[in-house]
């Protein structure tokens, strides 16, 4: 049991990361594209490489259930994008997000815990 439960902590903290990662790399790109020019765009188009880059090989590396726990991943994926989305570009979650988001969330808990 103890096992499990590790490995299923690894795999969430695996797919947090790599939901931050993924996240915060987009976000270098919408901060080069639209919010900065010269050389301050370099630098987020850089940042935002490494970071997705890291994102790909962290999600990719252990052996998993690809299409059920990348179906899970979109859930923190979610989440980890509407935290962004309101701490770095003071963006509001709407209505729709929250009920579009709900459903994310749900579909997630039915791929984790349906036998």
């Amino acid at each position: 049991m103890n096992q499990l439960l590790s490995t299923q902590g690894v795999t969430f903290l695996l797919l947090c990361a790599g939901a931050a990662l993924e996240v915060l790399g987009d976000s270098c790109f919408q901060s080069g594209l639209h919010r900065s020019s010269g050389a301050g765009r370099v630098s987020w188009f850089l940042l935002g490489t490494v970071l997705l880059g890291l994102y790909a090989l962290l999600v990719n590396l252990p052996r998993w259930d690809f299409g059920k726990l990348l179906g899970l991943y979109v859930v923190f994926f979610f989440l980890a994008a509407q935290a962004v989305a309101k701490i770095r570009f003071d963006q509001p979650m709407t209505m729709p997000v929250r009920v579009g988001g709900a459903f994310i969330v749900v579909g997630g808990l039915i791929l984790s815990l349906w036998k």
